[in-house]
């Protein structure tokens, strides 16, 4: 199954290290079937993360790949791949450019933890790009997993 992958950006207000409430937008990397899918569930997945409210200010289909998650890591590196396949019907090399996202504790990790995750490409490849993403966290699908519905609050006008 070929996964879809949305970045959602939301606006909310997060408790700081010091205890103060401060207005913060994060970035969130979920797999979804839609536009509509990726909204539905970021919505329902921060109404369990956040007290009060919240705006979805921005959702766009991600250029990621894959996603490499390591529960130890802390950070989430977005890496970058170029590699050489050769297209056999024009008989001319195709160079393409991968994103991924590797889980990891810092630089060196994550270059290890993505060599690990692509030992199974047979056709030599370069990391062009490694460094730390503004992804705060991602939210794969699980098949099963049921997300709460959505609340919206109903006013009547007047």
């Amino acid at each position: 199954m070929v996964q879809t992958w949305f970045e959602c950006k939301i606006k909310y207000q997060k408790m700081d290290n010091d205890g103060r409430e401060r207005l913060v937008t994060d970035n969130f990397l979920l797999d979804a079937v839609s536009f509509t899918d990726a909204e539905t569930r970021i919505t329902a997945i921060m109404q369990t993360m956040v007290r009060g409210e919240f705006t979805v200010t921005d959702i766009r289909k991600s250029k990621i790949a894959e996603v490499f998650p390591n529960e130890s890591g802390e950070w989430w590196f977005r890496t970058t791949i170029n590699l050489s396949t050769i297209d056999e019907e024009a008989g001319k090399e195709k160079k393409l450019r991968t994103f991924y996202l590797v889980q990891a504790d810092d630089i060196q990790n994550a270059l290890t933890r993505l060599e690990e995750s692509l030992s199974f490409l047979i056709v030599p490849y370069v990391v062009s790009s490694i460094a730390v993403s503004t992804i705060a966290d991602v939210f794969p699908y699980v098949p099963g997993q049921q997300i709460p519905p959505v609340t919206i609050p109903f006013t009547t006008p007047g």
